[in-house]
């Protein structure tokens, strides 16, 4: 696809986004007459106008930030391992952030979504990251080992939070199935700027992931250090990551669906698959946030099952569609 027509189907997708999300702040279980006149008129007062500001706005805004977040960190999980089946999940990262914020949520260090709850998930998926990177030695033993590594540790995660004697016990538990119930803008004050910056970090380095496609042995003849580009994206990958899991928990699939319906769309190069991913996953999210909302109102169905049950068929039709897996 040319340029000019990346940018416009980019354009295309953050037009019909900002759309849904106008549409997403009048969905939920408290019922809203004229939901669209408090939504453009901030000045007014009452219950209704505090439950769309107060609470579905910041969550709209969640929902954004973190699908970019997840799309980006999926994008950059693929080229860094040039495994098309490879997310943060698979390489240990989601995981790692997981045990770190429920060790610090589990020890009332801090509450979900809190910058302390961040640093522990942002501990626990570099530790997980740099023990996988560490312990291999090839790209196809990096995701053999992250599957690995992300199965034991997601166990040790659901063995503390089932011994854990303490009343919230089950909140966190649905927590780490992925839920946006507890977001509030003292979290999107977080998850903003921490996003922002992983992103471009994300971009700045896709140029030389795409490098990582030659193999191991063609990058090092050209001058690159093939380890130290993966170890660079794990750390932008963990940053992403922890703060989208001490947030929201993990979810399911998008960060493997939304890098593969962007390069169906715009193809493989990783620059425009980082802004390609970051607009679809928040898309993504977006409209499963709605409908984990929607669907059975008022009980609030886990994103994560929401994300598997809209990511996998895309993804299943857009690999048959495109007669390929990895470009």
């Amino acid at each position: 696809m040319s340029v000019r027509g990346r940018r416009f189907l980019l354009l295309a997708i953050l037009l019909g986004t900002t759309f849904f999300a106008l549409y997403a702040l009048s969905v939920g279980s408290a019922a809203i007459d004229s939901p669209w006149k408090h939504i453009f008129s901030p000045s007014l007062q009452g219950s209704s106008h505090e439950v769309i500001w107060d609470i579905r706005f910041p969550r709209v805004l969640a929902a954004l930030l973190i699908g970019a977040a997840l799309g980006v960190a999926g994008a950059i999980s693929q080229a860094a391992t040039n495994n098309p089946l490879a997310d943060p999940s698979i390489i240990g990262t989601t995981a790692g952030a997981s045990l770190g914020a429920a060790i610090a949520l589990l020890l009332n260090i801090a509450t979900i979504g809190s910058l302390p709850v961040t640093i522990f998930a942002l501990a626990g998926a570099l530790l997980a990251s740099l023990a996988t990177f560490a312990a291999s030695r090839s790209a196809i033993q990096l995701v053999i080992i992250g599957i690995a590594t992300s199965a034991l540790l997601s166990a040790v995660v659901g063995l503390l939070i089932t011994i854990a004697n303490r009343p919230d016990a089950r909140s966190i538990a649905f927590w780490s199935l992925g839920s946006l119930a507890l977001v509030s803008m003292n979290s999107i004050n977080l998850l903003a700027p921490v996003i922002i910056l992983g992103i471009i970090l994300a971009w700045f380095i896709a140029q030389k992931l795409d490098l990582l496609a030659l193999g191991d042995r063609e990058v090092t003849y050209l001058g690159v250090n093939p380890q130290r580009m993966r170890l660079l994206a794990f750390s932008v990958i963990s940053l992403l990551i922890a703060v989208s899991v001490s947030t929201v928990g993990s979810i399911a699939f998008l960060a493997l669906a939304a890098p593969h319906i962007t390069r169906y769309l715009i193809g493989p190069s990783n620059r425009p698959l980082v802004i390609g991913s970051a607009a679809i996953g928040a898309a993504l999210l977006l409209i499963a946030d709605t409908a984990a909302r929607a669907i059975a109102p008022p009980f609030e169905l886990p994103i994560g099952l929401i994300t598997s049950l809209i990511g996998a068929p895309i993804l299943i039709l857009v690999l048959r569609r495109s007669g390929e897996v990895w470009r």
